[in-house]
Order: C-alpha cells, then structure tokens, then sequence
C-alpha cells in the first residue's frame, strides 16, 4: 500500500464529505451526529478561520483519510494549543493511514508554534483511542457525560501529546 499525503485542497470537500457521513452513518466513533455537505465541510474542516493544517491521505484516485488540526476556539485548551481530529475510511484503519497523516500535521502543527495537541475521543471509541495512544498522546482529562444530539451520554477522553 502506497499512502500520498497532501495538503487538503478545497476541491476534496466531495470526497471527504462522503467519507465523514459514512462515519457518521455507522456510529459509535465518531461526536458528529449530523451528516455535512461540501460547505460544511469547507467551514469546519478544509478552511475554517483557526485552521492550521488539513491533510489527505489517497492510494491512487482513493482517499483513505483526512486529519485537521486548528486552534482553540473556547478555553477548554491553552491558546498554543492544536485541536486535532482524525478520519480514515471504513476498511482503511490499522493500515498507516492516519500514522502518515500524522507525519505531516504533526510537521505543519510544530512549524506553526503549536505546544501541545489535544484529541479529545469518545470514551467508546477503542480504536481512536488507540491511535492517539500509538501517536504518543496521553490522556489528561475526562469530560463526563457529554450529552449526543439524540441524548445518549458518553464520556470523553482527553489526551495530549506535547511537541
């Protein structure tokens, strides 16, 4: 398997959109709970006003996964820090996919004088976690009972890995 890893572009939207409803389609990994469209996207991920890198990662024409990193836009981190959130197509997990998004965000994220990176993952979400745990991150914090827009709890771990 050879993963390219680039900038995202905004002409991705399409392709990252389908991937992220299909995650969120399925449950259980992810707090988005409602499906995005190409703006959407555009605006939360590919440029939003505290962005600091988006990244693709493609096998050929097919995406596997994109990664985001921005700046804070509430106190719950320090202001140096980067948020960080993570997407890799069903089937696609476990095979270096988000390890190599991580290459180049972690990259971008120390160029831009980020001090540490949060990532903040459902507390049910096993396979997250264990990516940022893989990643070096640590967990932090625990938010509790974070309500879903259909209103199941589930906590929320915090982890953060220091550059």
């Amino acid at each position: 398997m050879t993963i390219i890893v680039r900038p995202a572009l905004l002409e991705d939207a399409p392709e990252m959109v389908s991937l992220i409803n299909a995650i969120i389609a399925q449950g259980g990994t992810t707090a988005h709970q409602t499906a995005f469209d190409d703006n959407r996207m555009i605006g939360h991920y590919l440029a939003p006003k505290l962005i600091i890198s988006c990244q693709v990662a493609h096998e050929g024409d097919a995406l596997l996964g994109f990664q985001s990193v921005k700046w804070p836009s509430s106190d719950s981190r320090p202001k140096d820090w980067g948020i960080i959130a993570t997407f890799v197509k069903d089937g696609q997990q476990g095979k270096g996919v988000g390890s190599a998004l991580f290459l180049a965000t972690r990259n971008e994220a120390t160029l831009a004088g980020v001090a540490a990176i949060d990532a903040t993952i459902r507390a049910d979400n096993f396979a997250g976690l264990a990516f940022y745990e893989k990643m070096g991150f640590r967990e932090d914090g625990r938010l509790k009972d974070v309500s879903l827009t259909d209103g199941t709890k589930v906590d929320r771990i915090q982890k953060a890995l220091s550059l």
